[in-house]
C-alpha cells in the first residue's frame, strides 16, 4: 500500500492546476461500484453541488459481487444493502438531493458487458456538459470499463473528467501511468473531508468484515488515503478528431467565435506582429473559418491558399475576400503544392487526433523549403470537442526535429510558436 505522504510529495513536485467547479452546469457522475464516487471524486462533486451544477449519478452495479464467497441469495441481498447506503451517504455528504440510475450491470464483470454499460449511459450523459466517471488507469477492472465507457457515450460537447479510487493505495506516486500533465486538483477544507468521512462510514458493508467473514473491502491501507486534502480529477482527451458536423451546426448558428471579440482582435494582430518578414511568396492557412486572419494574412502573402472544412465557413471567407482562394479541405487533406515559405495554424490543431496531426504536418513540412516559417496559435483552454490542449498541441510542434522555434509567446489567453523550417 502506498503512503499517504508519497502523494503528498508527489502534489508538492507537480502541483497540478486547481479544478473550476463554476466551468460546468449540468454534470453527470459515473461510478462502477456504489461508493466510488465517494471514495474517488466525494470532494469534487460536493464543489460542484455548492457551485450550482446540476448533477446526476449513474452507478453501473449494485456491488454485490465485493464478497466474492457469497452464495446467489447473498449476493442480492449485499447488493440491497448498498443501494440504501449509497443513498445514506449522499446524504451524509450534503448531496441528498442527487438522483441515481442505478443499471444494475454485473459486479466484477463489466469488462465482459462494455457494449451494455455504453449503451445504458447515452442516454444518461445526453445534454450533460460534463461527465466525471472512473479512471480507465485505476488498478480495478471494473473502473476502467466505466471510465471506458463513459467517454465512448458523451456526446461531443461535453467535457470529460476521471477521478482515481484505487490508484492512491495501489499505485506508486511517482508510476508512469499517473497522467500528472492532464490532472486538476480539488482542495479540500475540513468541512469537505469531514464530509467524506461521513460518507464512507455509511458503507458499513464495506468498511466492516464481510457476511462470510471476509476481511473488510475498504481496509486500513485504502481508508488511510480517505482523509486526503486533496481530489484529483485527470481531464479525458478524446480518442478521435472533432467531427466537422459539429463545426457546422456552429456556423448554422451564427458566429461560433466571437471574431469581434477583444480576444479575438488581440490574438490577431499579435499573430501578424510576430511573423518575421514583411512578406512572403506562398502562404497557407487551414481552418480559415470565416476569414478574419486570411485578410490580414493575404496582405503579407503574394499568393495565399486558405482552407476549412466546412462550406458555410468557406462561403463566408469568399465573401470576406473576394477573389482570394479559399477551398473547402480538412485537414490533412487539402495542403497546396509547394514551395510554401508561410504556414499558419490558428485554432485547428488541437481539435485533431495525433494521428492526423503527423500526417499534416508531414504533408505540409513536404511542401515547404527551408527556411519557410510555420506559425501556431491556440487558446489556452481545453474545448470540450479536442483531443488536447495548446500545450500538448504545441509539443507536438515543437518536437519536430525539422523546426526550429523562433518565437514563443505564452499569454494568459493564448500560446503562440513560430517556428522555421530546417
Amino acid at each position: 500500500m502506498t503512503k499517504p505522504g508519497d502523494w503528498a510529495d508527489a502534489l508538492d513536485r507537480h502541483r497540478p492546476p486547481a479544478f473550476d467547479p463554476t466551468a460546468h452546469r449540468r454534470v453527470v457522475v459515473v461510478a462502477a461500484h456504489p461508493d466510488d464516487e465517494t471514495l474517488g471524486a466525494g470532494g469534487a462533486v460536493r464543489a460542484l453541488h455548492a457551485a450550482g451544477a446540476d448533477l446526476s449519478l449513474v452507478v453501473a452495479t449494485d456491488g454485490e459481487a465485493a464478497y466474492p464467497g457469497l452464495d446467489t441469495a447473498a449476493r442480492a441481498g449485499l447488493g440491497r444493502a448498498r443501494r440504501v447506503e449509497m443513498g445514506e451517504a449522499l446524504a451524509a455528504q450534503g448531496l441528498a438531493g442527487v438522483p441515481v440510475t442505478w443499471l444494475g450491470l454485473p459486479d466484477s464483470g463489466l469488462d465482459a458487458c462494455g457494449d451494455d454499460l455504453r449503451d445504458a449511459l447515452v442516454p444518461v450523459l445526453a445534454g450533460a456538459d460534463a461527465w466525471l466517471a472512473p479512471w480507465s488507469g485505476d488498478p480495478h477492472p471494473d473502473h476502467r470499463a466505466a471510465g471506458l465507457a463513459a467517454a465512448a457515450a458523451a456526446p461531443v460537447t461535453a467535457h470529460g473528467w476521471s477521478y482515481p479510487i484505487w490508484m492512491w493505495a495501489w499505485l506508486a506516486a511517482d508510476d508512469p501511468v499517473v497522467p500528472w500533465d492532464r490532472a486538476r486538483a480539488v482542495l479540500l477544507d475540513e468541512a469537505a473531508r469531514a464530509a467524506r468521512r461521513a460518507g464512507v462510514e455509511c458503507f458499513t458493508s464495506q468498511v466492516r468484515p464481510g457476511p462470510d467473514g471476509s476481511p473488510a473491502v475498504l481496509a486500513a491501507g485504502l481508508l488511510d488515503h480517505v482523509d486526503r486534502p486533496v481530489d484529483l480529477l485527470f481531464r479525458e482527451p478524446r480518442a478521435t478528431s472533432a467531427p466537422v458536423e459539429r463545426f457546422a451546426s456552429l456556423y448554422a448558428e451564427g458566429d461560433p467565435w466571437d471574431t469581434g471579440s477583444w480576444y479575438e482582435h488581440r490574438k490577431r494582430a499579435v499573430v501578424l506582429a510576430s511573423l518575421p518578414r514583411a512578406g512572403y511568396r506562398h502562404g497557407f492557412e487551414p481552418g480559415c473559418g470565416a476569414g478574419e486572419l486570411s485578410a490580414g494574412l493575404a496582405g503579407r502573402c503574394a499568393v495565399l491558399d486558405s482552407s476549412d472544412p466546412v462550406p458555410e465557413a468557406v462561403e463566408r471567407a469568399r465573401a470576406a475576400r473576394p477573389g482570394g482562394r479559399v477551398q473547402v479541405a480538412g485537414l490533412p487533406d487539402g495542403v497546396p503544392d509547394g514551395p510554401l515559405d508561410l504556414v499558419v495554424f490558428s485554432e485547428v490543431l488541437y481539435y485533431l487526433d495525433d494521428a492526423t496531426v503527423a500526417t499534416t504536418l508531414d504533408r505540409v513540412l513536404a511542401a515547404t523549403a527551408p527556411g519557410a516559417d510555420v506559425v501556431a496559435v491556440h487558446w489556452r483552454g481545453w474545448p470540450a470537442e479536442a483531443p488536447r490542449d495548446a500545450a500538448a498541441t504545441h509539443r507536438l510542434l515543437t518536437a519536430r526535429p525539422e523546426l526550429d522555434v523562433l518565437v514563443e509567446h505564452t499569454d494568459e489567453d493564448f500560446l503562440l510558436h513560430v517556428l522555421r523550417r530546417r
